[in-house]
């Protein structure tokens, strides 16, 4: 065991304790949907290293991101891991939620995956192109289609959910995949060609956690706690890659080396950069949501630009040391 993986270990043993402490009575569950997506796994490796309290916290594992928007919106979840374009689409449809944390920046995992004989995304007219029925799917396709010359009219688009993403390649469903991590190294363990990713227009496709403002005045100690894990699991992952990568694998169905190779595709946000984006009278999470907001508008995948105003949340980030 290396020193930095001693050193954690021995300041988080205590800490769902330390966090419950205090606190009289037991309070209110709080459920969290989570899809697979290396860029909130920190939330799950919090939950293997036994930082929450699972009478306090759940994780949620959802099988898709439309079951995920879903489930925050008729309330089976308190809050959700959402892409900043789906908390778009919840404001859109009147959920009072707020974001209190930003995970990542995807910086190429998220991609276009397609069969090796496809060599340029022109070469996409006229293919069928598999696609979770997300915002942030439908962005990715938009933004790729746009660098190609091409329209949804010059493909032929299906609808697949990620959990079904290298069924439907390996049966030869589908020519493309609109696909994320870890399903898109699945893809190319397979012989898929990585055509093109996010890495091409960074700050686009970002990654948040998002939570009902009635969970948020009702439990305000559980999020602390939720936030204060996911920290110290962010931590862990810096400090113990080696142990960090054998300990996500099994959740994300690839190998630690793997896990390594997908996490190269994001930008985490530690807690200070969550503070810009959170906190102030100009979150930094504002323009980016009104850049987000202008493209989706184009795409027609909003009507309108929602009210930003209360976007943030910034009092459940840990008290900086």
């Amino acid at each position: 065991m290396n020193k930095g993986r001693r050193r954690f270990l021995a300041a988080s043993a205590l800490a769902p304790l330390a966090l419950a402490g205090g606190c009289s009575g037991q309070p209110p569950l709080t459920r969290v949907g989570g899809i697979l997506w290396v860029g909130s796994e920190p939330l799950f490796l919090a939950r293997e290293l036994g930082l929450y309290d699972a009478n306090v916290l759940r994780l949620v594992e959802m099988p898709s991101n439309t079951a995920n928007l879903m489930s925050l919106a008729t309330g089976d979840v308190e809050a959700a891991a959402l892409t900043l374009d789906e908390c778009l689409l919840a404001r859109e449809g009147g959920l009072d939620v707020r974001a209190i944390l930003v995970f990542d920046d995807s910086a190429g995992a998220d991609a276009i995956m397609s069969r090796p004989d496809i060599e340029r995304l022109e070469d996409l007219r006229g293919k069928r192109i598999g696609v979770d029925e997300t915002a942030a799917g439908a962005l990715m396709l938009a933004k790729s289609l746009e660098a190609a010359g091409l329209t949804l009219r010059d493909i032929v688009l299906q609808r697949i959910t990620g959990d079904r993403q290298l069924r439907a390649y390996l049966a030869g469903e589908v020519d493309a995949l609109v696909s994320w991590e870890p399903f898109a190294t699945q893809l190319q363990a397979e012989g898929a060609r990585r055509l093109y990713d996010s890495s091409h227009f960074p700050g686009l496709i970002v990654d948040t956690l998002v939570a009902r403002t009635d969970a948020l005045e009702r439990s305000p100690e559980s999020f602390r706690q939720l936030l204060a894990g996911y920290f110290q699991a962010l931590d862990y992952l810096h400090a113990a890659p080696g142990d960090a990568f054998r300990r996500m694998a099994p959740r994300l169905g690839v190998s630690p080396d793997e896990v390594r190779t997908a996490l190269e595709g994001i930008r985490f946000m530690d807690l200070a950069a969550n503070r810009g984006w959170l906190e102030g009278a100009s979150p930094g999470l504002v323009p980016a949501a009104d850049n987000v907001a202008r493209i989706m508008v184009s795409a027609g995948l909003l009507r309108q630009t929602p009210a930003l105003a209360g976007l943030t949340d910034p009092r459940f980030l840990p008290v900086s040391p």
